[in-house]
Order: structure tokens, then C-alpha cells, then sequence
């Protein structure tokens, strides 16, 4: 048995480790995904691909225990030092989708297999039907891009260049994705050369009795946290725009939590079927939406790994939205993520109704592919992650324009994009009165207006045109998004969240976020927050008067 210093010493160790693995890779990269974004994760396994502690990027945490069950199905004992298997795989490794790719790399300590390395990061382009890969129409896996189920890329320390070669015959981007995969492999070798250091400090059987001791406390922490709640049972539903190719069909994610003496189980089998479109979910995703949002409506102070796991039940029906099977396409599985964590949330407020949260305003990507190649010595693939605003919760306003929920992204500065791509950004403002009114309102949406200064495709990827982010205990909703072309010409329209459009140089669009639903009787909202929100101009006198009964 270890004793509690040691484990807690452990923990903070792995945890600083993670940190200092983040942070090289992030400096190293080559792409804005990763220097700007930041679209990574970097983490610390137990032998049997426990997470011990819980990256940045929430919703990889549960990935890596399925990529791991892979690898150790698939190879057994034939893990070494100096290997290093790569995978993309959304069905055979547990990936969000084809273009994270991760890295896991062994730990061994003489002949003990101590844990694993692992890291998972966006890459600018796999191929695919899509310059970029993350096509908002894909009907099947296929055209999304190259898949490499859990593969050695390096193994006894002999790197494959062969296979490196194929995955960037397959890219448009290889360079960027060369210099990526570099930096996260770097990264990954860091994180294995570290535990074994530890190992050495602190002894192999120290160490892993520490990362055991951490994943039974945190199932206990989480155990005691559900005996807290009151036995019942509560459902709850929402719906995306559409799922990219049916496009006058939404999309419905329907759960049901059912919570008996202790026990709790998240019940997905009424959601939709699955979709023809990119917006499919796999276990491991809808995994990352239950336990970021049980964790938010118990205790905030809990520290999620993969103890956890033993605590709660899933049920799932096969070949839904919540539990696609191949070959079913899933590049916009963060759109879909971010819906569920909203209709999830909204389940567990009849047992936490003072941890009740509105919806927030989602999160989406642009990609602009320039025709002619973009700025000389520069990528010719433009790639953004764009955040919105959270919605209004008890005794607090939603944050605007920021990543919400399970990603906690980084949104690319303007004068990256004028500098690296022949763009021209016209505006970027908040949105007055895009906030969910209530007695604490939701965040405000925010806008981008784009010039191109070169012919481009632009792809966006996003939700909420049709269905604004709902508000909760009298709260009203959050404004919609908003996706306009050929902004300011004859032919101005404004397009569904997600689609496809060929532009001309000298040509504008407006991109537009939803704003974040609003919590509590507008009514009840204290006058003197309203006046300020009039004065930063968050709210009109108007809107004020309408929506609050401001005289």
C-alpha cells in the first residue's frame, strides 16, 4: 500500500508533466490548430489506459481508455520502449473523428509495464472528399479521410518513414502535417521519458499503487456525490438544425437519467437514428458530455479520471445518433457533442436545480481553402475554431465569445489570419441583445465579418440557425447563429449553419455565433446589472423595456 503523500506527490507530478508536455507541443507546432487553437490533448495512462488526471481538452479524456483497450487487444505483450502506435480511427480506436490523430507510446520500467504516453491532435488535412477533411455533407467515413486503426509507427525505437510517407501522400497539407505529427510525437516520448524518471525516483510499484489509490478515490468522490441526490427519474431532448445533408430534418438527442439509492444511469436509446450526415456520436464522446456535465451539476472540485468510469451506467441503442455504427460519417461530432451536453444538462436540473445552467450558443469550425495557394511561403488552407457564449446559470451571467463547455479552444487572433492567409477582417464585435434575457442572462454572440482577398472555398460547420440555445426556469433564449455570403451584394443570403460555398476575391461574408440562453424571470433581474448592461451596450433601451419591463 502507498500512503496518501505519496499519491497526492504522484498526482501533482503527472499533472505538471501534462502541463509541460502541452506546452512544448504547442510551441513546436507548426499549424494555427495547434499554436493558435490549441485542438490537443496530452495525457498520462495507468497500464490499462486509465486517464489519472484530465487534460485541458475535456472531451478526449475517455478516448484514451478505448484506444488503449485496442492496442492491448490487438498487440497483447508486444509493447515495448521506443514503440509508438499511431491511430485516427473513430470506430477502431474511439476517435472523435478522422482528423484528431493521436500517439501512445508505452511505459516500461525493467520488464513492468507502468502505464502509457498519449496525445490526440487535429491535424490541417487526412485527405477526404474536403480539402481540410471535416466535410459538412460527408455521407460515410470514407470521404473524411484516411484511416489508420491503432498501427506501430515506431516500434523498438525504429521509426517507420514508410508509413509516415503514406499518411502524407494522403494529405494536401504535408508539411503542416508533418511538422504536427513531429511536435506530438516529441511530446508523446517527453511524457514516457518522464514517468520513467519518476519510476526511478519513487519506485515502479509506488508509482502504480499512486495510480490506482487516484482512481478509486476519484470513483469514491463520485460515489458519495450521487448518494447525495434524491432518487428519480428525468428526461430530456433537443435538436440540432439538421445533420448536413438532410437538411430539413433536425436532428434529435434524447436522454433519460435515472438515479436510485446511489446508483445513476444515462439511458441514450430515444435518440435519433443515425444520421446521414456528419453529426454521429461514438460512445467515447457521448462519455465526455455525461461526465463534464455530471461533474458541473454535482461539484465543480471533482477531479474527473477514469475511476469514474465504475460508477456510472450507459445505455445505448445501436446505429442512433448517440451510437452510430460504420460507415457513418461523425466530422462534426463537436456541434453534436455540445447539443447533448445542453439536453444532458437539462436532465440532471430537476436533481441539482441550483447547479441549472441555460444552453449554450455551441461551437463550430470554418475552414477556407484558397484557391491559388494562399499567401507566398504560406498554407494554403486556412482552418478556425470558433467559440460563442454560455448560457446564464444560478447567480451568474453566461461568459461571451469564448469555447463553452467540453473543449476550452483558443479562438485564432485577427492578426494571425491577416498575416498568414489573403484575408481581411472587417469587424469582430459583440452582438447587442443576442443575450438570452433572464435574471441572469446568457452571453452575447459575437460576429466576423470576412473580406477575401483571393478566390476560396469555405467550409462552415455549425448549429443553431434554426433552434436558438434554450433558456431554463423562465429565462428566454439566446439568439440564433447567423452564416451570410456575398455580404453587402445583390446576391446577399443568408445560408444554413453548415454548407459548402465557392467565393471570389473582393467578395465578403458575415459569420455570426448564437448567443447563450438566459436563467430566471427577466423581471427578476437586479436593475442595477441591467443598467449596466444598457451602458456597455450589451443591451438596447428597447430590448430593456421589452424583454425586462425597463421604463
Amino acid at each position: 500500500m502507498v500512503d496518501a503523500i505519496t499519491t497526492q506527490v504522484v498526482r501533482n507530478r503527472v499533472s505538471s508533466l501534462m502541463q509541460e508536455m502541452h506546452y512544448h507541443f504547442y510551441r513546436s507546432g507548426y499549424s494555427t490548430i495547434i499554436r493558435e487553437s490549441r485542438d490537443f490533448s496530452c495525457v498520462i495512462l495507468d497500464c490499462r489506459g486509465g486517464l489519472i488526471v484530465a487534460p485541458p481538452m475535456f472531451f478526449h479524456a475517455p478516448v484514451y481508455r478505448h484506444l488503449v483497450g485496442r492496442i492491448l487487444q490487438r498487440y497483447g505483450d508486444d509493447l515495448h520502449d521506443g514503440d509508438m502506435f499511431v491511430c485516427n480511427h473513430p470506430y477502431e480506436g474511439g476517435l472523435p473523428h478522422v482528423s484528431d490523430m493521436a500517439f501512445v507510446a508505452p511505459i516500461r520500467s525493467g520488464d513492468t509495464l507502468v502505464g502509457f504516453a498519449g496525445s490526440i491532435a487535429h491535424k490541417a488535412d487526412v485527405g477526404g472528399t474536403m480539402p481540410g477533411s471535416t466535410s459538412a455533407n460527408a455521407t460515410e467515413i470514407f470521404q473524411e479521410g484516411l484511416l489508420l486503426p491503432p498501427v506501430k509507427i515506431s516500434s523498438r525505437g525504429a521509426y517507420s518513414v514508410d508509413l509516415e510517407r503514406l499518411i502524407l501522400a494522403n494529405s494536401r497539407q504535408p508539411e503542416l502535417v508533418r511538422g504536427d505529427m513531429q511536435a506530438q510525437m516529441a511530446a508523446t516520448r517527453m511524457g514516457a521519458d518522464r514517468i520513467r524518471k519518476i519510476c526511478e525516483q519513487f519506485g515502479v510499484a509506488a508509482v502504480m499503487d499512486s495510480f490506482a489509490a487516484l482512481l478509486e478515490g476519484a470513483a469514491e468522490e463520485l460515489r458519495a456525490a450521487i448518494v447525495a441526490l434524491p432518487n428519480g427519474e428525468a428526461a430530456a431532448e433537443g435538436f440540432m438544425d439538421n445533420d448536413g445533408v438532410e437538411l430539413e430534418r433536425p436532428v434529435r438527442f434524447a436522454v433519460t437519467v435515472r438515479v436510485k439509492d446511489g446508483d445513476i444511469e444515462f439511458d441514450f436509446s430515444n435518440s435519433d437514428r443515425q444520421a446521414r450526415g456528419p453529426v454521429n456520436l461514438r460512445p467515447s464522446m457521448v462519455e465526455a458530455c455525461v461526465f463534464y456535465s455530471l461533474i458541473g451539476a454535482l461539484d465543480p472540485k471533482l477531479n474527473f479520471n477514469d475511476g469514474m468510469r465504475d460508477v456510472v451506467r450507459f445505455k445505448y441503442a445501436p446505429d442512433t445518433v448517440t451510437n452510430a455504427s460504420p460507415p457513418a460519417p461523425v466530422s462534426s461530432y463537436q456541434a453534436a457533442n455540445l447539443k447533448l451536453t445542453d439536453v444532458i444538462l437539462q436532465a440532471l436540473a430537476p436533481f441539482r436545480p441550483q447547479r441549472a445552467v441555460a444552453n449554450g450558443g455551441s461551437s463550430g469550425a470554418m475552414l477556407i481553402s484558397w484557391t491559388h495557394g494562399g499567401r507566398p511561403g504560406q498554407p494554403s488552407l486556412q482552418y478556425e475554431i470558433l467559440g460563442s457564449a454560455y448560457g446564464g446559470g444560478n447567480g451568474n451571467d453566461g461568459c461571451s465569445a469564448v469555447a463553452t463547455h467540453t473543449s476550452n479552444l483558443h479562438i485564432t487572433p485577427i492578426e494571425i489570419l491577416e498575416t498568414e492567409f489573403p484575408c481581411r477582417i472587417v469587424e469582430f464585435d459583440l452582438v447587442k441583445d443576442s443575450c438570452g434575457a433572464g435574471e441572469y442572462r446568457g452571453g452575447l454572440a459575437f460576429r466576423r465579418i470576412y473580406e477575401l482577398l483571393e478566390d476560396a472555398t469555405v467550409v462552415r460547420r455549425y448549429d443553431r440557425a434554426k433552434f436558438p440555445p434554450n433558456g431554463v426556469a423562465g429565462g428566454k433564449p439566446g439568439s440564433r447563429s447567423r452564416f451570410v455570403i456575398h455580404l453587402g451584394d445583390a446576391g446577399e443570403r443568408e445560408t444554413p449553419a453548415s454548407g459548402r460555398y465557392d467565393l471570389r476575391a473582393g467578395e465578403r461574408f458575415l459569420l455570426q455565433s448564437a448567443g447563450g440562453g438566459g436563467y430566471g424571470d427577466p423581471r427578476r433581474r437586479d436593475r442595477a446589472a441591467l443598467a449596466r448592461d444598457i451602458a456597455e451596450g450589451y443591451v438596447s433601451a428597447q430590448a430593456a423595456a421589452r424583454e425586462y419591463g425597463e421604463e
